[in-house]
């Protein structure tokens, strides 16, 4: 126990190094360690199948798929030394690896493939499997050549916060300590919470200013209202999304609500002064955002054209070498899959996605499938160094904003080569679906690789056995989501919110259907995005915020709010980020628990089982939330500072 304890990450693990120094991990790069285990696999597998779902239905139901890498690399920890495994360290990394997959092919699916039960479009589930395969390998053989240039050539440069927040879960864990522990209970905590809100009604899932006289009377005639749930996941999600990035997105959000749909009310005539404000931002105002974070994308293109550059001669240089020279020099912490057995996985995923395209009944000739083909090809490889960039910088994705341009771009061209109607949107989804994947599984990627360089894992490991955990996932996002469609639907009443996947049908409809698309709209989101950008302000947060309900966003700032408290009432800076790093378990636990119990809530509404209580919901659910979810925030700050001194 006392040499466990003993283990900590190296003092040069985070900074630049010095000339001639050589970064050297926990796990001695000239050992062999178990890695790939059948345990480690087996229960890396059993992670992507829950994490998928959970995720799944927080994406659809929030917009936001948080990151499941730190829960599961902690659970991966108290199961690794409940059953007292030697070696597990090395085999936590290949378990949070494979469940880490979970995230990343959810970010893929939900934000194009439910525009498919949008817009009544009939497309199969195996087309909606394979969308989701194929972009995940496509992902990670594009990532591969990249791999050297993020981790080890920008050592010290990038933060890397996820991977930074995981890794110290993961060798604290060799430890013990009482991570798992706050973890299990956050996540019963905030299961429970959401399970009564959305299984029985106990109280209102969102509270709004209209609950009040006055507030009615203010959206009726002004148009302005405010709303915000009350979920424990969603409060999870803010604080791990911290309050600099939560107030982005809130800033965003407010700019709609209470200044552009106001004011779309005064100049817009009869027909705008007719509707709610809930109308008149799903009408008009999102498009704003739309063209925001379309915008975001092409701006992470050009800042990353260095990182093309320098990446792509790394891989050039890996490739040139001469057979044998990998194994006699390269110590086995460096080792990638092969260069040519990338090249050709390349080409054969290539050849698979225009033989899907051409004869899985998503385009009507092998011209459109080759169009289509280029499309995914061109645009994947040159959006993978921005996603792997971004997650390197600040820990997110703006996989939804690159998605939206893909979108447009391959509406566009597809129109051009005569597909329209529901052929022509069905088949822009799935192409969507395919690079919108294998932008999430390379940025998401590149956390796990990072992991495994500070802990001195084998890249070629963690690569190899990445592919199955991207089957796995998703089979089960697709069947997921079918379940989710069949128990709430995308469109109507109460159906899931499912933003993303809107803004990709609000894209393609009417590209495809013989009318124009709001350009003028898409013209201020893309002026906004510039200015911000001028001004230094993250584009992508704020232009989300623009799109995002605004009762998914106050949430989110409650709990980076949170975060900020927790983390900064003491002098002593170790002490705050004890507290940081327990408030991360507690969030963690708030997500987990509450996404995991949606879809327990969602099976049991699939199988007619109706416990809700709608007359007291519809009577006090509002004035009654409030209360637990002041409830839920005590706890929060409370459980993150108490015994800060001794925690870990």
């Amino acid at each position: 126990m006392e040499e466990k304890k003993q283990i900590m990450l190296p003092e040069n693990a985070s900074r630049e190094l010095k000339p001639g120094e050589v970064y050297q991990p926990i796990l001695d790069p000239k050992q062999k360690y178990a890695e790939a285990t059948p345990y480690s696999v087996t229960i890396g597998l059993v992670m992507v199948i829950i994490f998928s779902a959970a995720a799944a239905y927080l994406g659809l139901k929030v917009g936001q798929v948080f990151e499941a890498a730190i829960p599961i690399a902690i659970m991966a920890v108290g199961l690794t030394g409940a059953l007292g495994l030697k070696q597990g360290l090395s085999q936590n990394v290949i378990i949070q690896s494979i469940g880490g997959c979970s995230g990343a092919v959810v970010a893929g699916a939900i934000f194009t493939l439910p525009a498919i039960y949008i817009l009544g479009v009939e497309v199969h589930l195996w087309q909606m499997v394979l969308s989701s395969l194929l972009g995940g390998v496509l992902g990670i053989l594009f990532l591969i050549p990249f791999r050297k240039y993020f981790v080890k050539e920008m050592h010290g440069k990038y933060p890397f916060p996820e991977a930074t927040a995981t890794t110290q879960v993961l060798v604290s864990g060799e430890s013990g300590g009482s991570s798992a522990k706050t973890l299990v209970w956050a996540g019963l905590i905030g299961g429970l919470y959401d399970f009564a809100v959305a299984t029985f009604g106990t109280w209102a899932e969102t509270i709004s200013t209209t609950v009040m006289g006055w507030g009615a009377a203010v959206a009726d005639k002004a148009k302005v209202v405010l709303k915000m749930n009350t979920g424990a996941a969603v409060l999870g999600l803010g604080y791990i999304i911290g309050l600099k990035y939560s107030f982005i997105i809130c800033c965003g959000s407010l700019l709609v609500w209470l200044v552009i749909i106001p004011l779309m009310n005064l100049i817009g005539g009869a027909d705008v002064s007719a509707m709610a404000p809930e109308e008149i931002f799903r009408t008009y105002a999102r498009h704003i955002g739309i063209g925001g974070i379309a915008t975001a994308g092409i701006i992470g293109i050009v800042k990353s054209f260095g990182v093309i550059k320098s990446a792509a001669g790394l891989a050039v240089k890996e490739f040139k070498r001469k057979p044998g020279t990998l194994d006699e020099k390269v110590p086995r912490t460096d080792e990638d899959l092969p260069m040519k057995t990338v090249v050709f996985g390349v080409v054969i995923a290539l050849l698979c996605i225009f033989a899907f395209f051409a004869f899985g009944g998503v385009v009507n000739n092998v011209w459109q499938a080759l169009i289509g083909l280029v499309i995914v090809a061109v645009i994947s490889f040159l959006f993978t160094t921005v996603a792997a960039n971004a997650i390197a910088i600040v820990g997110s994705n703006p996989v939804s904003g690159m998605t939206l341009m893909t979108l447009i771009i391959a509406s566009l061209i597809l129109v051009a080569v005569g597909l329209k109607g529901n052929t022509g949107m069905a088949a822009a989804l799935i192409i969507g679906g395919v690079v919108c994947t294998a932008l999430s599984v390379a940025g998401s990627f590149i956390t796990d690789l990072k992991i495994g360089y500070w802990i001195g894992s084998t890249p070629k490991v963690q690569e190899g056995w990445k592919f199955l955990g991207i089957a796995v996932s998703a089979l089960t996002v697709c069947g997921v989501m079918l379940v989710l469609n069949k128990t709430y639907g995308f469109t109507g009443e109460n159906a899931l919110v499912a933003p993303q996947a809107n803004a990709m049908a609000a894209v393609i409809q009417p590209l495809f259907s013989g009318g124009g698309a709001p350009w003028l709209l898409y013209g201020i989101g893309a002026a906004i995005a510039l200015v911000l950008n001028f001004c230094k302000v993250p584009a992508l947060p704020f232009a989300l915020g623009m799109f995002i309900p605004i009762d998914l966003n106050l949430p989110l700032l409650v709990g980076g709010a949170i975060s900020w408290y927790v983390s900064t009432r003491s002098k002593d800076a170790s002490l705050n980020a004890k507290r940081q790093e327990k408030g991360t378990l507690i969030a963690s636990g708030f997500i987990a628990g509450g996404a995991l119990m949606g879809v327990v809530s969602a099976i049991l509404k699939f199988a007619n089982v109706d416990l809700y209580l709608s007359d007291w919901a519809a009577s006090y659910g509002e004035a009654v939330a409030i209360v637990p979810f002041i409830g839920l925030i005590v706890y929060m700050i409370i459980a993150s500072m108490k015994d800060g001194k001794s925690s870990r």
